[in-house]
């Protein structure tokens, strides 16, 4: 499928800036799944540097300094991406055989184990702690013996019927066991509290932040900048030989990464679905913010963002309306 994504982030600043630095992840990641063909990022004013780096994750980021005095700024990525059609999560071997209890014991630490990168994912970070309160939350879904993928796709259906998605609710700072004790938030609380119950129960999981393809009510016309990001949840599972109780000399096991998406009961490998775009991964959305950064002024701001997913001759036609010839 073939997907344009328009990003607009626009800030107007109660007062003159004087000086600002920021950093934006708005570069999707080119995977197995995606192709990106074109990203175009669109800064003004102009800044005064640019640069472009790969941070740890292997996400695409750019960061940017502003040096002359403003009172608005407008960050705007236009991405043309190409999605490979939907992969189930398999159902044969290997992944069949492991069982969830398999995979956190594949991950307890062991002298002289050899080293999966998938570990980095197992651990507490600043939006999604490790607590009993996550655990007790995910006791129904994993039952013993269950395939991890099993376990996982059960998880995901319990937070997308036991919680309530309500616009607002709350904050982009919101922790994860707040979202969970008031049973309500976004897609950003539902995949943090999916990650923290997956990470208490000893499973790798990282946060995904990306877009999808949503289309209008029936008898409603698409509108440009009417979409927003989004956010789901991959889960690892390696692959693991009969004998790997890890003496120390084999080569590190393989695996791969399935993503389950709570807020619309949708999973997948490699993607819940062709109509997805995976922006960029990380232990939690601090990781992953599209926008953040530091400015030299008391001055208080106010946020619009604008995002516009669409197959490119759709949008071009919605753009070409928008600009036509006014009455």
């Amino acid at each position: 499928m073939l997907l344009r994504i328009l990003h607009r982030t626009r800030y107007r600043y109660h007062g003159s800036i004087d000086l600002a630095q920021h950093m934006v992840h708005l570069c999707p990641l080119s995977t197995p799944h995606q192709r990106v063909l074109e990203n175009e990022l669109r800064i003004d004013p102009m800044p005064a540097a640019r640069s472009q780096t790969t941070d740890v994750f292997g996400n695409q980021r750019t960061f940017f300094s502003l040096q002359a005095t403003h009172s608005v700024l407008t960050v705007e990525a236009d991405s043309l991406v190409e999605t490979s059609a939907h992969q189930p999560l398999p159902q044969a071997p290997p992944w069949r055989g492991m069982t969830w209890e398999r995979v956190r014991e594949h991950f307890r630490y062991r002298a002289n184990a050899p080293f999966d990168p998938a570990s980095e994912f197992m651990f507490a970070s600043p939006y999604v702690p490790r607590d009993d309160a996550f655990a007790a939350f995910a006791r129904p879904a994993f039952k013993p013996g269950l395939p991890a993928l099993a376990a996982a796709q059960a998880l995901m259906e319990l937070i997308h019927t036991e919680l309530t998605y309500e616009t607002a609710s709350t904050e982009v700072n919101t922790p994860a066991l707040e979202a969970l004790e008031q049973g309500k938030g976004v897609c950003q609380d539902f995949a943090h509290i999916m990650l923290g119950c997956l990470r208490t129960l000893g499973l790798p999981a990282r946060y995904v932040s990306g877009y999808l393809l949503t289309r209008p009510a029936p008898g409603k016309v698409r509108l440009i900048g009417a979409d927003a990001s989004h956010a789901w949840v991959s889960v690892y599972v390696p692959v693991v030989s009969e004998s790997d109780d890890n003496d120390g000399d084999e080569d590190a096991p393989t695996g791969a990464w399935f993503d389950f998406d709570p807020t619309n009961n949708r999973c997948g490998w490699g993607s819940p679905g062709e109509d997805y775009v995976t922006l960029a991964t990380g232990r939690d959305f601090g990781d992953v913010s599209p926008m953040r950064g530091v400015i030299q002024s008391g001055a208080e701001h106010t946020l619009q963002v604008a995002v516009t997913v669409a197959p490119p001759d759709e949008l071009k036609a919605l753009e070409t309306q928008a600009s036509g010839p006014k009455a």
